[in-house]
């Protein structure tokens, strides 16, 4: 059977749809390696977040553990679409653009305000552990 270019296609797209869990995992993985990579501020605030999920789950205290998942998950979130919105913004529009400017300073805000909520689960959760080990 011949098939056309349209019709191979079709047919390829067809076979390569569909849920693929190890496929999607790599390219999470490769995503939060670039961020991780190219933006510092990502890189740090990982880096920060780490002992103190660590500290957390040895000390068995698992609402604080699932507390910083879910402060760093949704600060390390709006981080990746921060950058995502200005790099997208920087491929359409190099030259100074006010509009931009408006989406860029959005996109930030919506990041300050989880790296607030952030540094503020770090900071109760940290000295909740510290009186854990003074105990």
């Amino acid at each position: 059977m011949i098939r056309t270019v349209t019709e191979n296609a079709m047919h390829k797209r067809n076979h390569s749809s569909g849920y693929h869990p190890i496929q999607k995992l790599k390219i999470i993985l490769k995503g939060l390696r670039i961020a991780v990579i190219s933006d510092f501020s990502v890189a740090y605030k990982l880096a920060l977040s780490i002992p103190v999920l660590i500290l957390s789950f040895l000390f068995r205290q698992w609402v604080d553990v699932t507390l910083i998942l879910l402060a760093t998950g949704m600060m390390l979130t709006a981080e990746l679409f921060n950058s995502a919105v200005e790099i997208l913004c920087d491929f359409i529009e190099q030259s100074e653009n006010t509009q931009i400017g408006i989406i860029k300073d959005i996109a930030a805000a919506a990041t300050g305000i989880s790296i607030f909520v952030w540094a503020t689960t770090l900071v109760l959760e940290g000295s909740h552990l510290w009186q854990l080990h003074k105990r």
